[in-house]
Order: C-alpha cells, then structure tokens, then sequence
C-alpha cells in the first residue's frame, strides 16, 4: 500500500524533528525545509500528497507560499501554527488551506487532520473555535445550512474571507449595523460565541 508523503516546512528544527518522529510510522516523510521559498522549490520537485506548513516562517511566509504555490500544486495543505487567531483562520482557507491545527494540541490531532485532509474533508482545531469542546457533527451542520438564509450564508462566506464587518456592508450594499445584525443573529441560532467559531461553520458548509 502507498503511504502519504508529506513535506514539512518549519525553521524549528527540533519541533520538525519531532513531527518526524510522529508521523514516520504511517506516513512516508520526504522532506523538511525552513523557509517558505525553500518549500516552492522542493514542493515542485518532491511533488507531496500533503504539505504541513508554519505561518511564521523567514523569507517566504507560510500563507504567502501556499499562495505561490497555486491550487495547482496537488498538495493537501495543514497549517500548523501556534496562531489561534481567527483572522489567520479565514486567511488560511482563503490561501488554499484544508486544515489548521495548533501546535500545542496533542499529536494525535495533527494525524487526524492528515487523514481528513486526505478524505477530502477540511479539519480546524477545537480549541480554536470551541475552546475544548467537540465540534458540532456533520448531520447538525447541514440542518444548520437548511436554516441559514442567503443573505446570512453571504455575511458568513465574507466574513471567511476575512473581510471587516464595513466591508461586508459595502459589499452587499446594507449598513454596517445591518450586516452585524446578521452576524449576531447567526451567532445566537448556531449557538456560538466568536467570530472563529463561525468562520468553522463557514468552513463545515463549504462556503470558503
């Protein structure tokens, strides 16, 4: 049976030695680089199933080479960052991401996340969103996309992209306090808290 290959691009040698030392059992590692120029170079020429990739990086950043990279690469990418920060979030899907995971999580998380990755599935870390607490399900997900409305699953999809609550507004040609009414009612029938919790909702119903 083939095994994934996987590329790492962190400048902590020793946090990238230790994925090594986690994924090695199941995966096949091809390689590891320190900088975001480095990996365009060797992503085009090791040609990865997955690319797990550090926003902070010298030279090159993280999201500003998966976005060099292109949708063309072929490559899954995991952001994998100490980042919980939910404008980072929304700029890692936007960029081409499929999944975020928090370096502080535990190693597991992380080999789940390939393995959604691989399925086909986008994966964000829990405690980003939720702060600890499970996800909600995919079958409660799409009852919620039943309930949205259009003009929320547009706020929702902005909002993803990163887009300020005044842009949104003048996108859609609403006031702003309309387009935070939107937010806000969306917020209290999904049962949510925070911004980052949407834009996972965002992401489960694939409107990023």
């Amino acid at each position: 049976m083939t095994r994934t290959r996987i590329l790492i691009a962190d400048d902590h040698k020793m946090f990238a030695q230790g994925l090594i030392g986690l994924l090695e059992d199941e995966f096949e590692l091809v390689g590891t680089v320190p900088d975001g120029q480095t990996l365009l170079e060797e992503a085009a020429r090791l040609k990865p199933d997955v690319i797990l990739v550090d926003i902070s990086m010298p030279v090159l950043n993280g999201l500003d080479a998966v976005r060099k990279l292109g949708p063309n690469t072929g490559a899954k990418i995991v952001f994998l960052t100490m980042h919980a920060d939910s404008r980072l979030l929304a700029e890692a899907f936007r960029c081409g991401g499929d999944a975020y995971v928090l370096k502080q999580s535990a190693g597991e998380e992380l080999v789940f996340a390939i393995r959604q990755v691989i399925d086909g599935n986008k994966f964000i870390s829990p405690a980003i969103a939720t702060e600890g607490n499970q996800t909600a399900s995919s079958q409660t997900a799409a009852k919620q996309r039943m309930n949205l409305t259009p003009r929320q699953r547009e706020v929702l999809r902005l909002l993803s992209e990163g887009s300020t609550m005044k842009q949104i507004a003048q996108r859609l040609g609403i006031s702003t306090r309309t387009a935070e009414s939107y937010k806000y009612d969306m917020m209290s029938d999904l049962g949510v808290e925070t911004t980052a919790e949407l834009i996972q909702y965002a992401v489960k119903l694939g409107l990023t």
